[in-house]
């Protein structure tokens, strides 16, 4: 067969490998339905395209990888060089083979291997096309240098034909604090690149970039999104020239010479992962969370509620403190305990000590064991804070080992970030000194959680070799330890991504736990990433990061979407406070089902400062939605409350939750809210929705809704 039609969960795939041209892809987009190969070649002849003025003599294809060879003047695919032989470097690759592959993801998925070779710049390329069972496409690409002396390899980009009617831009932007804000623009011709140059994705990562028809939200418009599965640095494009499609593509970003390919030596991608929808970005988060929970070692038992330190006491460590805090924590119903920054030789702020991973024995003169045997002795886990790619200039291990920091050149200090250095992980003395000291402290205590930071960009020295090595001691301890979770946190969310992921158990979306700047944050967050493997923690009534001060609901429902869990001091907590962190944390379990297997739903209001969200269960039997009133409205009555996703066709309790307070309501609330629920079809919860009461300002109510019988 010359002309290859990919099918899964109502998408579809058509790739052109007629003739020895690289492949073209068709189509990309709606299932087209099953095409026999006479069917599929009338739709390849269907869609060649003119020859137009001024241009190549041939019609103008956009090939799977595309070169200005073959006429394509927008950015290329593959861009190298050879050193030794300057004029045999501009690549032309021809098709060799188009074969299925192994390893397909389900029943329901295909797969293709496309194999290029160019005998010229004697160079093979090799293009596998997943489209899994949910229907998320991944791609990835190699090259292999088939020629006597090196290959410098400057960069390699996957490329996505996207359709006319895909006009609009949506991806994230953000910083510390703010991640994952989402901008948009109209596209029009020329180049939108977004490139990451923080050694991760960083704060302002574009994330996830999205493609659609005119004002696509939550609930509406046809879409086709992309993300770059990498923690290094990157580069996402949407590009449209004149004379052909559009395309949005992706690639890793390296400096000079930083993948130099030997004669047989091969290199292949990270993987782009994408996904189209006719039903908006809920639609996508469908197909990512599915792929996302499918994925080999995600932890399938229910997240344990967790206490996080860090901002109930800092670096201020003291056994009988926080054996307090540990008593109140598993008083009001956590599950996990985690220690924070600060519990490591010669660590009493945030400028000395990194790399030095052994237990102070001047704060912990019997180590941690009186706080561990506490904390287990209480019915809890022990989980602890590590950065163990970073160093500190302050430290025994920076002293011992200068060379062991990551420098861009010999001689040269990088600029101090966070009071820190960047700890070459790629030197193997580094590594080894790293993993012997994380291996030593888990086989030591019975730790099953490890708070993984990372708090500075990597800017001045080679960024690739070090996220390589970092992915290696994850998967190592990993593998070595099988009962220990790592979270990664990035200075909060500076390295979010489904590459990270595949090797931790959660991410720390942010460091602010200010609950209003967490609804944004989780909101754009949960696009990619499903809810469970997302930390959302109560914090104290007055923000550590915005000192804005919010009542207890709103911190409790934001919380409650989420892997949730707290930070903050519970020590000086009151029993009406405490009483109601008991009710929430066992709403927590009941609901935690609900959380790691429920679509993400988001409703789209023309009024945005009131946001309504929620989980609902995969067969649409029952949700819990939150209303979220971020800011005063110039509207006397909100706009009804319309819960997406249930099943339409089944009858529903609707109840109210009542969480941490008694909402200030500015007029009086209709009759089901006062009542505290009503039985509404389906069928109108989905599309008339119900009344709300005119809800003050930077509030959360919580809503239950389950199918009658």
């Amino acid at each position: 067969m010359t002309v290859h039609h990919l099918r899964a969960a109502g998408s579809s795939l058509v790739l052109d490998a007629r003739g020895d041209a690289v492949p073209v892809v068709l189509h990309w987009g709606q299932d087209l339905g099953p095409l026999d190969e006479a069917e599929l070649g009338a739709l390849a002849d269907s869609q060649v395209p003119a020859v137009t003025p001024s241009s190549v003599d041939l019609p103008l294809r956009v090939r799977l990888v595309p070169t200005p060879a073959d006429g394509w003047p927008g950015s290329p695919g593959l861009v190298g060089w050879r050193p030794q032989d300057p004029t045999a470097s501009a690549a032309r690759p021809a098709l060799r083979q188009v074969a299925p592959s192994t390893g397909t993801t389900g029943p329901e998925g295909a797969a293709v291997v496309v194999t290029l070779g160019d005998a010229a710049a004697r160079l093979e390329v090799a293009a596998r096309l997943v489209l899994d069972a949910h229907g998320v496409l991944e791609v990835t690409l190699s090259v292999t240098n088939r020629g006597p002396g090196p290959y410098v390899l400057d960069a390699l980009r996957t490329h996505l034909p996207l359709p006319a009617q895909a006009t609009e831009v949506l991806d994230m932007t953000g910083r510390w604090g703010a991640e994952r804000r989402p901008q948009r623009h109209r596209l029009g011709d020329g180049l939108w690149s977004r490139s990451a140059r923080h050694g991760r994705p960083g704060h302002d990562a574009p994330f996830v970039t999205v493609v659609g028809t005119p004002g696509f939200a939550f609930r509406h418009g046809e879409v086709w999104a992309l993300h770059h599965a990498w923690s290094g640095d990157s580069d996402v494009r949407v590009e449209r020239h004149p004379g052909g499609p559009a395309l949005i593509g992706a690639g890793e970003l390296w400096g000079p010479g930083e993948v130099v390919l030997a004669p047989g030596e091969t290199h292949t991608s990270p993987r782009t992962l994408a996904a189209w929808s006719a039903a908006g970005l809920d639609g996508i988060s469908d197909r990512f969370h599915a792929w996302v929970r499918g994925r080999p070692g995600r932890a399938r038992r229910p997240r344990p509620l967790t206490l996080n330190t860090w901002e109930a006491v800092y670096f201020e460590h003291d056994l009988d403190r926080l054996r307090s805090l540990a008593d109140a924590a598993a008083d009001v119903g956590v599950e996990r305990f985690v220690l924070d920054d600060g519990w490591f030789r010669g660590r009493r702020d945030d400028t000395a000590a990194l790399g030095d991973w052994t237990v102070d024995p001047d704060v912990w003169p019997a180590g941690l064991h009186p706080l561990v045997s506490h904390v287990q002795s209480l019915g809890m886990e022990f989980g602890l804070w590590v950065e163990p790619e970073m160093v500190s200039l302050d430290s025994d291990l920076a002293r011992a080992h200068p060379d062991w920091v990551l420098r861009g050149a010999p001689g040269r200090m990088p600029l101090a970030s966070r009071n820190q250095q960047v700890l070459d992980l790629s030197c193997p003395g580094a590594y080894a000194h790293v993993r012997d000291a994380l291996v030593r402290l888990l086989e030591e205590y019975p730790v099953s959680y490890l708070k993984w930071d990372q708090n500075r960009d990597v800017l001045d020295g080679p960024s690739r070799a070090q996220v390589l090595a970092t992915r290696q001691l994850m998967t190592e301890l990993r593998s070595r330890f099988t009962g220990v979770e790592i979270e990664s946190c990035s200075a909060g969310g500076g390295r979010v991504d489904l590459d990270v992921l595949d090797r931790t158990d959660r991410v720390w979306a942010s460091d602010t736990n200010d609950a209003l700047e967490r609804q944004s944050v989780q909101r754009w967050t949960g696009v990619l990433v499903p809810p469970e493997l997302v930390g959302s923690h109560v914090g104290a009534a007055r923000s550590h990061t915005t000192g804005r001060t919010h009542g207890l609901g709103l911190r409790l429902v934001t919380a409650l979407f989420g892997h949730a869990g707290i930070e903050a001091d519970l020590t000086g907590a009151d029993s009406a406070t405490r009483s109601a962190l008991r009710d929430w944390a066992a709403l927590v379990r009941e609901l935690s089902g609900l959380v790691s297997t429920g679509r993400t739903v988001r409703a789209d209001r023309a009024d945005d400062t009131c946001w309504v969200h929620g989980l609902v269960s995969p067969d649409g039997s029952e949700g819990v939605f939150a209303v979220v009133t971020r800011t005063s409205s110039t509207a006397t009555t909100p706009a009804p409350m319309v819960l997406p996703g249930l099943d339409a066709r089944r009858r529903f309790r609707v109840e109210r939750v009542e969480l941490g307070e008694v909402l200030a309501v500015e007029d009086a609330p209709p009759p089901w809210w006062a009542a505290g629920g009503c039985e509404v079809p389906g069928a109108v919860l989905s599309s008339v929705g119900l009344p709300l009461p005119c809800l003050a300002p930077e509030q959360a109510a919580l809503v239950r809704v389950r199918a009658t019988p």
